[in-house]
């Protein structure tokens, strides 16, 4: 761990995508932080600023991490204004920086959020002017500041946002003309799936390959925060700690495995699927880790070796008259999965639910989530070595 240089421990909030709390819950336990709540796409913790750089660092199902600073009741524009200028924005900006707020309201008097954003950018901008005749500058697109308002019934919490660019963007996506999963989603699927980054690892329809690339990730034990574009949020903060930032960092490089510690397999039946599925991996330098070939769902089949994880995340077929045709691939997944893979744990993870039926096993685990706004699920079949009879004899 880094040289801690212990600051005083303050509340953070770690959003994340809907179902995923739990996980992400236990992601920031293990890196030490004390867990106060595990609401709905958040949970809340507490620690110090270590902790703050290493969640940013290593947290695989975060998008962002918050720190609140201040909280007030606003039932109306004058007094969102009033308490906002209340303030001592200097402890937080200075007049040469950029900013940028995000403002998210519910079941509020107030109910543009875009209006509260507004209404509160002018209160600080107009303390900075009437203080010192200087004022920052908003900048929407890459501020030095980022900060964060969450109103709800007329409640006010103001966060200072430690991320900058959303954790779920690691860097080594080459193209972004196809939707595969985001890497968050992708990564919370396999710690879902309870995987441990050393049992063999099959997806047979690959894609672009984020599932297997995440799968890397987690075991060549590699920071996903390592690849994050541009500085974190925090680097511009009056209280950043340079020598601290670097020594969590060095240790995170130096955290990682270089001899391989699972067999990670994917196929897809689209050669350029797997030919962009090779430049992703090779550009988050995963390619001695990551074995790819050009072969069709009904031909695949397990490595030799003890039985391990296949994990896929067929087409939903959300196009006009698809019903038919993901019904036969529904049925060919499901068929490849009793021949091909005994013995495996298999993971599906779709938004088609009527065509999950086809796959003709019965899931033993149905976990909810959200492919965007897709209502999805993550299903869980085992596979058993012979008949399940002969299992539960054994």
């Amino acid at each position: 761990m880094a040289h801690s240089r212990r600051s005083a421990p303050f509340y953070m909030t770690a959003t994340t995508q809907f179902g995923l709390e739990e996980v992400l819950a236990e992601e920031l336990h293990d890196l030490g932080a004390t867990i106060e709540k595990v609401g709905q796409r958040a949970v809340e913790f507490s620690g110090d600023m270590q902790l703050c750089y290493e969640a940013n660092l290593w947290c695989r199902t975060a998008i962002r991490i918050l720190r609140p600073f201040a909280g007030f009741y606003a039932p109306d524009e004058k007094t969102l204004y009033r308490e906002t200028g209340r303030i001592n924005w200097a402890d937080y900006i200075r007049p040469d920086q950029t900013f940028a707020i995000t403002a998210v309201v519910n079941r509020s008097n107030l109910e543009h959020s875009l209006f509260v954003a507004q209404l509160t950018k002018d209160a600080i901008v107009d303390q900075f002017r009437n203080r010192t005749g200087e004022r920052p500058s908003v900048d929407v697109k890459n501020p030095d500041i980022r900060l964060h308002l969450h109103m709800i019934e007329n409640e006010v919490v103001l966060s200072l946002d430690s991320s900058g660019e959303s954790l779920h963007r690691r860097g080594y996506r080459q193209q972004t003309n196809v939707a595969p999963l985001n890497e968050i989603l992708a990564a919370g699927i396999l710690l879902l799936a309870d995987w441990d980054g050393r049992k063999t690892l099959v997806d047979p329809m690959c894609g672009s390959g984020t599932i297997l690339t995440e799968a890397a990730l987690i075991s060549q034990r590699i920071a996903p925060g390592l690849y994050h574009q541009g500085k974190f949020s925090f680097e511009n903060w009056p209280d950043f700690d340079q020598a601290l930032w670097d020594s969590v960092r060095l240790d995170a490089e130096q955290a990682r495995l270089d001899e391989p510690q699972a067999l990670i397999v994917g196929s897809d039946i689209s050669p350029e699927y797997i030919d962009l599925a090779r430049e992703n991996v090779s550009a988050a330098g995963l390619e001695d880790f990551v074995r790819l070939a050009v072969r069709d769902v009904k031909d695949a089949a397990a490595p030799k070796g003890e039985p391990g994880i296949v994990m896929m995340n067929p087409p939903y077929g959300e196009r006009i008259g698809e019903e038919t045709e993901m019904d036969a691939l529904y049925k060919t997944i499901g068929d490849t999965l009793k021949s091909g893979f005994p013995g495996y744990d298999a993971y599906i993870f779709t938004g088609n639910l009527e065509a999950a039926k086809r796959v003709g096993l019965k899931a033993s685990r149905r976990i909810p989530l959200f492919n965007g706004p897709i209502d999805c699920r993550l299903l869980k079949y085992e596979l058993y070595q012979g008949s399940r009879r002969a299992k539960s004899v054994e």
